[in-house]
C-alpha cells in the first residue's frame, strides 16, 4: 500500500498543499509547531475518520480560515495497494451555516461513503511518544489501539464495534429509565441481544489480536533485551469466557487461553449469563457493569505488571516491541505493507534501540518520519530517505541537511 499525492486545504498548518508522495522513507524535518505532525495527522485522519490528538474537527481548521463564513477543511488522497491500482480518499469537514457545527462528507472514488466504509482503505501504524500511555494510562487508551488495529484490517469488527456502541448507549439510557419508573425491564431485550451478540465479536477478535501479537511482540522484545527480559500480554475482558472440554465447562482461566481461538457463539451465551445476573445491579446503579467497555490489557515482564513496576526505559522498549509487531501482523493480514508514521518517536529510544527501529523501518514500502534534529541519522540513512524540510505551513523538498 502507497500514498501517491496528498492534498490539504485549511487543514492546521497547511492553507493549501499539494503533495506527490514519494516510495520509501520519508525524513521531515524543522522546527517546532511548523507543520511536521499535521502532516502525520492528515495521513492517520484518512485511513481512522479522526485525529490521535483531539475529539473535536473544528480544531483541525486553519486559523485563516476561522474568518470565513462557511468554513471548511479538506483532505485527500491518491492511493495505490495490491486489490486496487488506484483509490481516491477525499474527506471534507464543513460548517452547514453560520452558527451551525461541523459536519463531515467522506468520499471515495467520488462516491459518498460512511466512517465506516473508510476504514480499512488505507493501513498505517503509528509510533507517537505518546503512546507510552498504553502502558502508563487508562484502560480507554488500551481499548482504543486494540479497536483502531482490528478496524483497519476487519470490516466485521468496524461494524461490531459501531453497533456495540450504539446498544451500550441505549441499554444505559433505557436502565436509568427502568430506575426512573419511566420503562419496563421487558425492554431491555432488544438492546440486550444488540449487545450480546456485537459485543462476543468484539472480544472474540481482541483475543485473537493479542494472541498472535504477543508470539510477535514477544520475539522482537527478546532480541531487543538480549534475551534478558520476557514480555506477554494479559488480555482481561470483564467477562473472561470458559474454554469447553467434552462438552463440560473447564475452570475460568486468568486472561484467555493462548491456544484455543474462542469464537463469538462460543462466547455469546456466556456473556448473556453473566448480563442477566448483573442486571438486579445495573438496575440499581442505572448502568451496564460488563462488557467490552470495561475490557482491560496489561504488559508483563518476566511476569510482573510493566504499568506497575516498570521503568520508563522499559516501557519505550515494550511499545517498540508491539508496534513493530502490530506492522508485521497487519503486514500478514492484509497481505500489503501498511504506511509507517512516526511522530518525533526515534528521539525517545537510546542508540540501539533507535538502529535496531530504523534497519526495520528501511524495508516498509513507505514511512513517513518527523524530527527537529536530523542529525540523529546516520549519514547512510539520510542518503536513501527523501528529505523535506517543512517550515511555516510549506514543505520544501532538499537534497542534503
Amino acid at each position: 500500500m502507497r500514498l501517491l499525492h496528498l492534498s490539504l486545504t485549511n487543514f492546521r498548518n497547511y492553507a493549501r498543499l499539494e503533495l506527490p508522495m514519494p516510495e520509501g522513507m520519508v525524513i521531515l524535518y524543522g522546527a517546532n509547531a511548523q507543520g511536521k505532525t499535521s502532516l502525520l495527522e492528515a495521513i492517520y485522519y484518512l485511513a481512522t475518520g479522526r485525529s490521535p490528538w483531539t475529539t473535536s474537527d473544528r480544531q483541525l481548521l486553519n486559523w485563516r480560515a476561522e474568518s470565513e463564513i462557511l468554513p471548511f477543511i479538506r483532505i485527500s488522497a491518491e492511493l495505490c495497494s495490491h486489490r486496487s491500482a488506484l483509490t481516491r480518499l477525499e474527506i471534507v469537514i464543513y460548517k452547514e451555516n453560520e452558527n451551525g457545527s461541523f459536519r463531515k462528507e467522506i468520499r471515495i472514488n467520488g462516491a459518498k461513503k460512511r466512517v465506516l466504509d473508510l476504514i480499512g482503505t488505507l493501513n498505517v501504524v503509528m509510533f507517537l511518544p505518546q503512546d507510552l500511555a498504553l502502558i502508563e494510562g487508562s484502560p480507554v487508551d488500551r481499548r482504543r489501539y486494540l479497536n483502531i488495529a482490528l478496524a483497519q484490517t476487519n470490516p466485521s469488527y468496524a461494524a461490531a464495534l459501531q453497533t456495540f456502541d450504539r446498544a451500550l448507549m441505549q441499554r444505559n439510557a433505557l436502565l436509568r429509565q427502568i430506575a426512573e419508573r419511566r420503562a419496563t425491564q421487558r425492554e431491555l431485550a432488544f438492546w440486550d441481544e444488540q449487545f450480546v451478540e456485537s459485543g462476543s465479536i468484539l472480544i472474540a477478535a481482541r483475543h485473537h489480536l493479542l494472541r498472535d501479537l504477543e508470539v510477535l511482540a514477544a520475539d522482537i522484545h527478546r532480541q531487543l533485551t538480549n534475551n534478558t527480559e520476557h514480555l506477554t500480554l494479559h488480555y482481561l475482558p470483564s467477562v473472561t469466557p470458559m474454554l469447553r472440554s467434552n462438552g463440560q465447562l473447564a475452570f475460568n482461566l486468568p486472561g484467555l487461553d493462548a491456544h484455543h481461538r474462542l469464537t463469538p457463539s462460543e462466547i455469546a451465551p456466556q456473556l448473556r449469563r453473566a448480563l442477566a445476573e448483573t442486571q438486579r445491579e445495573e438496575l440499581a446503579r442505572g448502568m451496564t457493569l460488563i462488557g467490552p467497555q470495561r475490557d482491560e490489557l496489561r504488559f508483563l515482564i518476566n511476569g510482573r505488571d510493566l504499568g506497575l513496576y516498570g521503568s520508563r526505559g522499559q516501557a519505550r522498549t515494550a511499545i517498540l516491541a508491539l508496534k513493530l509487531a502490530e506492522l508485521a501482523w497487519m503486514r500478514n493480514v492484509t497481505q500489503d505493507e501498511p504506511v509507517l508514521l512516526l511522530d518525533e518517536f526515534v528521539a525517545e529510544l537510546d542508540a540501539e534501540r533507535r538502529a535496531f527501529l530504523l534497519e526495520r523501518v528501511q524495508t516498509a514500502s513507505q514511512a513517513l518520519l518527523t524530527t527537529t534534529e536530523p542529525e540523529m541519522f546516520t549519514p547512510a540513512f539520510l542518503k536513501r530517505a527523501s528529505l523535506w524540510h517543512v517550515r511555516s505551513g510549506q514543505i520544501t523538498p532538499m537534497h542534503s541537511i
